[in-house]
């Protein structure tokens, strides 16, 4: 097999590292050699207080393996991605090799072109229902990666996922290491590589909804806007749990964000009850028959807002030289 051209691995390292991320830590670094792309989780850029164990940079590292994935297929390259490989190496989180060719699919190429339009939304969504019918294309977009999205609204979880969110961001609200982790890596300038910058920050609440937002992602210099009262919650879940759960449920989370953002839809999370022990049980609980819960989306229309910046490619790129890297 011919080795690809180096624009078309370049493309695709460029749609990696715009997965979303907590806080926009982007807790990723890559490998290319010959024709495999390795993602590996850079432990520095891990959040020691709300993430201690990386689940939620691992769910960032899955989106970014999808995000390369998608680009290959989209420009008509078969690409294989193996989770987890490597026992002696858990921050080996995925390896994609290439596989020979193999022509794109109407979908592959819509998802691929979402990738530098989706962003994570944190202002007010409109009063506008989302159709049934884009409901079941998300529903079906995280089945095909081996997750599953669970609407909150048809089940009878809403009103106790809506209070754990608002008492694990009453928690985090009382942490002093909470406040200072979060103070951090937000409120960044517009041109800041990672973070978030004040330009992606929501408005305050002008009176409390029933879904608290993080007010760490508030901006106080807009002013008070009225949200939403009832968001559509949908929960990313798989059958499983522990790390390879979680890289596979960041895929089928990033396959759900993307066939969102192709459908016009506005996202943002609701990560503070995974960031709690006490919420995060109680969470776990609330899905127990259906399967482990690993994040939250708020789902709406909404009007568009400005994207975060990423750090450049090549900070986060080693070219390794050398034999090739086994089968898979």
């Amino acid at each position: 097999m011919s080795r690809p051209l180096p624009d078309v691995f370049d493309q695709a390292l460029a749609s990696a590292v715009r997965a979303p991320s907590p806080h926009n830590t982007q807790p990723w670094r890559f490998v290319v050699e010959h024709e495999v792309i390795e993602v590996w989780l850079d432990r520095e850029r891990v959040l020691p207080v709300a993430d201690p164990h990386g689940r939620e940079a691992r769910l960032a590292c899955g989106a970014a393996a999808f995000n390369l994935q998608i680009c290959l297929r989209a420009n008509g390259l078969a690409a294989v991605v193996r989770l987890l490989p490597d026992p002696a190496e858990p921050d080996l989180v995925a390896v994609i090799r290439l596989d020979g060719n193999e022509k794109a699919s109407a979908t592959e190429r819509k998802l691929a072109e979402a990738v530098f339009r989706r962003h994570t939304n944190r202002r007010p969504l409109l009063d506008k229902e989302v159709p049934a019918a884009v409901r079941t294309a998300l529903k079906s977009a995280a089945l095909q990666e081996g997750g599953q999205i669970e609407y909150l609204d048809a089940s009878g979880r809403y009103t106790p996922v809506a209070s754990l969110v608002r008492q694990a961001e009453a928690l985090q609200a009382d942490d002093f290491d909470f406040k200072a982790e979060a103070a951090f890596w937000t409120h960044r300038e517009p041109g800041s590589p990672d973070g978030v910058p004040k330009i992606a920050s929501g408005p305050p609440p002008h009176s409390p909804g029933i879904v608290s937002l993080r007010a760490s992602h508030e901006n106080p210099e807009l002013p008070d806007r009225e949200y939403e009262q009832e968001p559509l919650l949908g929960a990313v879940l798989t059958r499983d749990r522990g790390p390879h759960a979680e890289v596979r449920a960041g895929m089928a989370m990033q396959r759900v964000l993307l066939t969102a953002t192709a459908e016009g839809l506005a996202t943002s999370f609701l990560s503070q009850p995974f960031e709690t022990s006490r919420t995060r049980d109680s969470l776990v609980g609330l899905f127990a028959g259906l399967g482990q819960p690993h994040t939250l989306l708020r789902i709406g229309y909404g009007y568009p807002t400005r994207l975060t910046a990423r750090r450049p490619v090549g900070d986060v790129l080693t070219h390794r030289t050398g034999p090739d890297v086994p089968a898979s």
